[in-house]
């Protein structure tokens, strides 16, 4: 990870590293407050050493000896040799060692003093008991550095400071527990917030796709919480954003590989509720409105959605004609300004992959392709499912839909597997639902149409929508026989469609002078 990954991570989780560090504070604050107030009182000792010399030499040989001695003494101050009879004349309820924990000794550097501390809850007692340790530590030092042979002792301890009840405790230190308390705090949340991002391998965007897959991704749709409500957005809404979205993935399948252009594409997924249907059924609809001849087929034989969400009679289709018992010109259904003809699904079958395997499939995915410009084929999930795998390998390729946090990278890695296996074209990636914020480095601009008295432009209701605002337009419109439901024939608009429109040309510029698309 770089330095811009971390900062990445801090501006992500900044809420939870700011409620762990409140959290440490608060209990910094609560650990002050019930722990009992300890008062240390201090008294201070000087070291010296005793004897006639008066010449330079021998004092700085005795005050050497006394340094190097006092070293030994701040260990002697604690030891049960002094703080035993200091607990019998006080008569203080505890053991030597106990008590050695309550005490400290400690010498200032290159001196020859020794302070020695006391500490109790009751401050007058905290003093009388450094006052009585060093009293009996001075005794001890006596006797300990008295000859053997007699006479007085070389080494003379004297106090020079004595202890005073303190007024304030010693602890608890509120100020410093609060300042570790917040120390410790962040450390906690920035170690979880950078633990939470590597071990999360939720796809989230991109940069996330990017490092399970080389494959491009070739479309972003933005995250709208009224997409259930709206599914076709390009048709109910098509100056928004998801619907410009849509317009982008469009265009960039158009310039897809142009020596080698599929002409029809498998949109499937590694879950379900990854939005693969409603990316399938925008993108058609972008690229009828674009001049192309669009066949969008519903072959999720499993959970099929294309005929729910366009508003259009799903009770016969693909099966029926896979079995046979129908023409596909008898079956497909035209919808919206005549350039899109749509398959569903018909009946549910108990044996999905077969059918979508047979010759028949392969027959129908053949004809289409010769009669469109491109046929988007709707599917069912990766994972689940092998049924995306055998259509992609009948097809030009396939395009992955990734939902944002809707699944991890090793779900990816095994989708894009599958299809590798197979040996499937792998034509991009589109991330679906992918949630923009306002400090992303990619933000949404507003710039609708608008007509001259400053409303915006909105479709019309209805499924037909682009064909209404051909009608608002007054344009002329082909008309289609009612006993035909026979798609455009490729040989009457050759040179047309993808080729021959850029993304988002209008219709009526397009066309030559007196011609007019009439589909049969």
């Amino acid at each position: 990870m770089e330095l811009q990954d971390y900062l990445t991570i801090l501006r992500k989780r900044w809420v939870s590293i700011v409620i762990l560090a409140a959290l440490a504070v608060a209990g910094a604050v609560a650990a002050s407050l019930l722990a009992t107030p300890m008062y240390r009182a201090t008294t201070q000792v000087f070291v010296s050493v005793q004897g006639g010399g008066s010449s330079t030499s021998e004092l700085l040989q005795g005050s050497s000896f006394t340094r190097q001695q006092v070293t030994s003494y701040t260990l002697l101050a604690t030891s049960p040799l002094v703080l035993g009879p200091v607990i019998d004349d006080m008569g203080i309820d505890a053991r030597a060692e106990e008590l050695a924990k309550r005490v400290t000794a400690d010498s200032p550097l290159n001196t020859s003093l020794i302070n020695i501390s006391a500490t109790d809850e009751n401050p007058a007692i905290a003093a009388a008991l450094a006052d009585a340790i060093a009293d009996e530590f001075t005794d001890v030092i006596s006797d300990i550095e008295t000859p053997a042979a007699g006479g007085p002792s070389a080494v003379k301890i004297s106090v020079v400071r004595d202890a005073s009840a303190p007024t304030a405790p010693a602890s608890p230190n509120t100020k410093l527990n609060l300042a570790l308390g917040l120390l410790v705090g962040l450390a906690l949340g920035v170690g979880i917030a950078i633990l939470r991002e590597v071990l999360d391998t939720r796809v989230r965007g991109e940069a996330d796709v990017a490092k399970v897959t080389s494959t491009s991704v070739i479309g972003t749709i933005g995250y709208d919480e009224d997409a259930p409500q709206h599914p076709l957005i390009v048709q109910s809404s098509p100056h928004s954003h998801r619907a410009e979205a849509f317009r982008r993935l469009r265009t960039n399948l158009q310039f897809l590989d142009i020596a080698d252009r599929p002409q029809s594409i498998v949109v499937t997924s590694s879950l379900p509720g990854e939005g693969k249907s409603t990316t399938t059924i925008n993108t058609a609809i972008s690229l009828a409105d674009a001049g192309s001849r669009v066949a969008l087929i519903d072959a999720d034989l499993r959970r099929p959605s294309v005929a729910r969400y366009m508003g259009l009679e799903g009770g016969v289709g693909l099966t029926t004609v896979l079995i046979g018992k129908a023409a596909v010109e008898d079956v497909i259904q035209p919808w919206g300004n005549g350039y899109l003809h749509v398959l569903p699904s018909g009946q549910i079958p108990p044996n999905p992959s077969e059918l979508l395997g047979s010759q028949a499939m392969a027959n129908l995915l053949d004809n289409l392709t010769k009669t469109y410009d491109i046929v988007l084929v709707d599917t069912a999930p990766l994972l689940p499912v092998t049924d995306a795998a055998i259509l992609s390998k009948l097809t030009g390729g396939a395009v992955l839909v990734v939902g944002a946090n809707k699944l991890n990278r090793n779900q990816l890695a095994e989708s894009i597997g599958a299809l590798e296996t197979v040996g499937a074209r792998i034509l991009g990636v589109v991330v679906n639902q992918q949630v923009r914020k306002q400090g992303d480095a990619y933000t949404y601009y507003d710039y609708a149409s608008h007509t001259s008295t400053g409303e915006p432009v909105t479709a019309p209701a209805g499924r037909r929508g682009s064909r209404a605002l051909r009608r608002t337009a007054k344009e002329p419109l082909p008309t289609r026989p009612a006993a035909s439901r026979q798609p455009i024939s490729q040989s009457q608009q050759r040179g047309e469609g993808i080729a021959g429109l850029w993304p988002g040309e209008p219709l009526s510029q397009s066309q030559p002078q007196g011609e007019q698309r009439t589909p049969r």
